[in-house]
């Protein structure tokens, strides 16, 4: 056997503990690199945990807050709607007959009074029938005339045979003849009354149609609407054919106001109304509101009623047919909390929910207001009253005047610094 220098065996045998071992000198080497690459990745993971943990904190501190004011006064709840000006009373003067119109009496804007003529139909067909019917009476009178003379003569010879038959001088026979003849004499006299009245009612009815050849005006007023011209033909076989329009009063005037069905009831009878008309925007004409009506109008799916308005008309501004902006004041209340309804309205995002304190428990009379407190979000529960559409009467809560109510909440956007964008 060969024999080995000890040198060379030691050198030999820690040759071979290196291949299985890593050397220490190459981490002492290299520990000024590895530790800072450990403890950027050990920073990265902790922020990464802390986002993970408690996402909606991080978030709501990155919103940006839209507020308005909570702020103390008057506050007036309004019903609006839109109605149509006319007349207390209208009436349509038209006509029984036909025929053709022989004068007028009457044009647009004449003031007319009751029983004033106003137009004439041609009455000459109807006179013709009058003398006719009046022809038939006489001739119905004198066959009436003619049935009781010889009704007279039957009942003297029916008289006659009864006597002569008591005595045997006629038969039997002879005596019920001239019982039966006075019988047929005497509803001869009915029938011939009977004719006679029925021409007495022709005549009569004939005298109506020529009265009604002259028009009159059925009431005081001023004619609004002239639908008829001397020579024209009025047919009055299926309907009465109007002539007239006449206003009773313009000084008196009604609005026909069409009120939605979520509106109605809110309104009543002897509540005050204002309006506008487009002929005066600058002028506020009042009324008073009459009754409203329980008939519904339906337009296109759109129930509404009729609140009738009386208005009073001194200086005849006002016309038959124009158009009124109504509003009616149902509720006014003065020194009272009043919050934004766009404060109302707002919901809050998720995020801004999870960083505030618990929202109280909400009873359904209640809504839930956000408000801006050490430039916190804080909810608050709050009962409301009445509302103008812009702002709400707060009845109890915790909302004092100079409150910041929010009413939108904006995040950072994504196309640079300073850029936000609307959440809610």
């Amino acid at each position: 056997m060969e024999s080995v220098h000890p040198g060379v065996l030691a050198a030999g045998e820690g040759s071979s503990v290196g291949l299985d071992r890593p050397r220490p000198g190459w981490v002492r080497r290299h520990w000024r690199v590895l530790v800072p690459v450990v403890l950027v990745l050990l920073a990265v993971g902790i922020a990464l945990l802390f986002e993970a943990l408690r996402p909606a904190r991080a978030k709501a501190s990155t919103l940006r807050f839209e507020t308005a004011a909570v702020s103390r006064g008057a506050i007036q709840a309004r019903v609006t709607a839109s109605g149509t000006v006319s007349a207390l009373v209208t009436v349509q003067v038209g006509s029984q007959i036909s025929g053709r119109i022989q004068w007028l009496g009457a044009d647009f804007n004449t003031v007319v009074h009751k029983g004033q003529v106003v137009a004439r139909i041609d009455p000459s067909l109807y006179a013709a029938a009058v003398e006719q019917a009046r022809a038939r009476l006489l001739t119905a009178g004198a066959n009436r005339q003619l049935a009781e003379s010889q009704r007279t003569n039957v009942q003297v010879q029916a008289e006659r045979n009864r006597a002569l038959r008591k005595e045997s001088l006629v038969s039997q026979s002879a005596l019920d003849d001239s019982e039966t003849a006075l019988r047929v004499a005497e509803a001869q006299v009915r029938a011939a009354a009977a004719q006679e009245a029925d021409a007495r009612a022709t005549l009569h009815q004939a005298e109506i149609n020529l009265a009604y050849t002259t028009i009159v005006a059925p009431i005081d007023g001023v004619v609004i609407s002239r639908n008829v011209d001397v020579g024209q033909t009025v047919a009055a076989t299926l309907q009465s054919p109007t002539l007239f329009l006449i206003a009773q009063d313009l000084r008196k005037m009604q609005v026909d106001t069409n009120v939605a069905e979520a509106d109605v009831g809110r309104i009543a009878g002897g509540m005050a109304a204002t309006f506008t008309v487009d002929a005066y925007p600058a002028e506020t004409f009042r009324g008073t509101i009459r009754e409203v009506r329980n008939a519904p109008q339906t337009v296109q799916n759109v129930v509404t009623y009729d609140a009738v308005i009386d208005v009073d008309n001194p200086e005849l501004k006002l016309k038959p047919g124009m158009t009124a902006n109504v509003t009616v004041v149902y509720a006014d209340r003065s020194d009272v909390v009043r919050v934004p309804n766009a404060a109302v309205r707002f919901r809050a995002p998720p995020a801004m929910v999870s960083s505030a304190p618990a929202a109280p428990a909400l009873r359904p009379d209640q809504r839930l207001v956000w408000v801006l407190r050490d430039a916190q979000p804080r909810p608050v529960a709050v009962r409301l009253g009445v509302s103008d559409g812009v702002l709400s009467e707060v009845l109890a809560g915790g909302l004092e005047p100079g409150d910041a109510a929010v009413t939108e909440a904006v995040a950072p956007s994504k196309s640079g610094p300073g850029s936000y964008g609307r959440v809610f």
